[in-house]
């Protein structure tokens, strides 16, 4: 059998290095000036060092530029994407088709996958791109398990879907948090809104559900209060031959990240290499659950729900 490639987002060299000694065949790295929601920013010349260490281990660097781009963005797309090629990335992550255009005028080219999130459900839509250039797909988060199963049956594309962690579930340009604090009356000039400062959501009728928030350049990020964990249930996907396993690191420790990959890349060895005679470590998944972070619990998604349209 096929082995999915097993990936993670990492925000730091150091994390680079835990991660690929840990099992990871890819990393998904950027910088907060095209990419979003990254567990941290990593200039060029960190990007570079962790391709070279990457490359020397038969690991893969994408880059994320899944950024909306604004104008004053546009000119210096070129020129990253000219150095990320001459690093010899392995593929960039893109949503906004002025990357895909600017990928166009490389002398050679960089593979891309089409990360849309919440609008890529449908394989068609995923084909349309292909035709443009894309060579992979990551799936919408809100998809069960029978639509990405189909999806990856008619899909022209290397299709990626995400395994674990937390989920991105709404994003505004606008900074939503400040006109909040201003309009409490508070000086939101003065307040920390950035990603440290741990700030969340409760909803009025599900107070036991803390959704964290945040703000950046990029705008208004809301994120899942639970965590998914498919580790139970790899065999199902891979069977589905799924072409790569993510684990999202953001907002999660070293320690945390490390202890997933490693689980991960055992029960997907173990799979794959007797599927008739597998049998779920629960091991695998105490080593997880002892750094859960109590008030966020580990779900399926929406692996399992019934969708209606």
């Amino acid at each position: 059998m096929k082995k999915p490639e097993l990936v993670i987002s990492c925000g730091s060299l150091h994390d680079v290095k835990t991660m690929i000694e840990a099992g990871a065949d890819a990393v998904i790295i950027g910088e907060s000036c095209f990419g979003m929601r990254l567990p941290g920013d990593m200039k060029l010349p960190d990007v570079a060092a962790a391709v070279q260490f990457a490359h020397e281990r038969g690991v893969k660097v994408y880059v994320s530029m899944n950024n909306i781009m604004v104008n004053s963005v546009l000119p210096e797309l070129l020129p990253y994407l000219t150095a990320l090629q001459e690093m010899a990335v392995d593929g960039v992550i893109f949503g906004d088709p002025s990357i895909l255009m600017n990928v166009r005028q490389l002398p050679k080219p960089i593979p891309l996958h089409w990360n849309a999130e919440m609008t890529s459900t449908n394989y068609a839509t995923a084909n349309y791109w292909g035709r443009q250039g894309a060579t992979r797909v990551v799936l919408a988060r809100e998809l069960n398990m029978e639509q990405v199963l189909e999806f990856k049956a008619k899909c022209d594309l290397a299709v990626e879907v995400q395994v674990h962690g937390i989920t991105n579930i709404y994003h505004s340009k606008r900074e939503l948090l400040r006109n909040y604090m201003e309009h409490q009356g508070n000086d939101a000039g003065g307040q920390d809104r950035s990603i440290d400062r741990g700030l969340f959501l409760i909803e009025h009728e599900r107070r036991e559900l803390r959704y964290p928030v945040y703000e950046d350049a990029n705008g208004t990020h809301i994120l899942s209060a639970e965590d998914l964990c498919m580790l139970e249930n790899l065999p199902e996907l891979m069977d589905g031959h799924i072409d790569s396993f993510k684990i999202e690191g953001l907002l999660k420790s070293t320690a945390y990240n490390e202890a997933v990959v490693r689980s991960y890349r055992a029960a997907i060895d173990a799979y794959a290499s007797d599927p008739e005679n597998y049998v779920f470590n629960e091991a695998w998944l105490d080593a997880i659950s002892e750094l859960q972070d109590p008030e966020r619990e580990l779900s399926y998604g929406f692996f399992y729900k019934e969708q209606v349209y």
